[in-house]
């Protein structure tokens, strides 16, 4: 995974997934009311909110604070027949595959004034259609790998006997219409499919995009009660947010937006909830490093061990890994200095098989 996490957003054309990439990365995606505006991938960088960061660089006044940031891709809306050609087609389920996430964008609101590409709304529908999309371009590119194995097999090579069975196996779950990851997979199987990046094999967050007055009680909308089932029955996330309000939000100043999310009983906003949600989703956690020229935040996969975690700052860190200086920034917090938490004693050195925890503050010390 890159050192920022990457999203896709998917889903039929409007279903308000350029205005939602709009308001989150502010970086002006025209979104339009008709089909297939978008047809170059819009690509947005937006800051992972995380509080812990500038309470930690008010401790330490840098002169640089650097938080983690997520990279969103807004691909343009797939049809039925995207995988063969419909609509513009698999240019944009190439962009998919280079994403660590899908988040795929669901119309659970009624609007005369936007039109559906299908007649009306219907959350169940739409998701199966987008879902039949990904499975059939991931069937075509396992059927022609499968082929090529299959080949090699038949020439003796051994090595490529598992890679066939996980091909075949994968093959049949896309074939009767599911998605490459409810197939059961260990992580070896998983190594033999990576280099296909398989877009059913990535985790999905369905985005369930509600209109503004829905936004304080989402649930009590029909159409996200029949989302919500059908993200449940595949064992998937789902966030309720109103790319509406987004794009609001994004156009106001912090303390109006505060006051504006108040007044609809939000207390911060959706795309807050959208990249916890992600990273809830992929496992990921921040640690931090902290001292006068900068504060920094730094996104890695639970259950990594310290020298790895160095090597997410420089290759150097973690090849001359000695050991780790390390404090939760809970109690960095609560003592307010290194001095005192090492008086303390709640400042610990920890070696190579240390797992970092999510909230570390950490310093690296290393040789090389």
């Amino acid at each position: 995974m890159s050192t920022n996490l990457q999203i896709g957003i998917v889903g039929l054309p409007n279903v308000g997934k350029s205005t939602l990439f709009n308001a989150i990365t502010k970086a002006g995606a025209e979104a339009a009311n008709f089909p297939f505006c978008t047809i170059e991938p819009n690509i947005g960088v937006v800051e992972v909110p995380d509080h812990r960061l500038y309470d930690l660089a008010g401790l330490f006044h840098p002169k640089k604070t650097t938080p983690a940031f997520t990279r969103f891709v807004d691909i343009a809306g797939l049809v039925a027949g995207a995988s063969k050609g419909e609509g513009l087609g698999n240019q944009f389920l190439s962009h998919i595959r280079e994403t660590d996430a899908i988040a795929h964008v669901v119309r659970c609101f009624e609007d005369g004034n936007i039109t559906h590409v299908a007649g009306h709304v219907d959350p169940v529908r739409d998701m199966d259609i987008i879902n039949t999309e990904l499975c059939l371009a991931d069937l075509d590119v396992v059927d022609k790998r499968r082929s090529r194995v299959a080949k090699m097999a038949q020439a003796g090579l051994k090595e490529t006997k598992q890679e066939l069975s996980v091909l075949n196996r994968v093959f049949q779950v896309l074939e009767e219409g599911h998605p490459a990851r409810q197939a059961e997979l260990s992580d070896d199987d998983r190594l033999c499919l990576k280099e296909l990046n398989l877009l059913t094999l990535k985790p999905v967050l369905y985005v369930l995009n509600v209109g503004e007055d829905d936004i304080a009680d989402p649930m009590s909308n029909s159409f996200v009660q029949a989302a919500v089932g059908k993200a449940e029955e595949e064992k998937a996330s789902w966030v309720p947010i109103s790319a509406e309000i987004e794009a609001e939000v994004s156009e106001l100043d912090p303390e109006e937006a505060a006051a504006f999310l108040s007044d609809l009983g939000e207390k911060e906003p959706g795309l807050n909830r959208l990249i916890r949600s992600a990273y809830s989703l992929l496992g990921l956690i921040n640690f931090f490093t902290v001292g006068p020229d900068e504060c920094r935040s730094w996104t890695i996969a639970e259950g990594t061990r310290a020298p790895r975690a160095a090597g997410k700052i420089h290759t150097d860190i973690e090849r001359g890994f000695i050991r780790a200086e390390v404090i939760s920034y809970d109690q960095l917090m609560q003592y307010g200095s290194f001095p005192a938490a090492r008086e303390k004693g709640v400042l610990r050195l920890e070696g190579k098989d240390y797992i970092m925890q999510d909230g570390d503050v950490v310093y690296f010390r290393f040789n090389v």
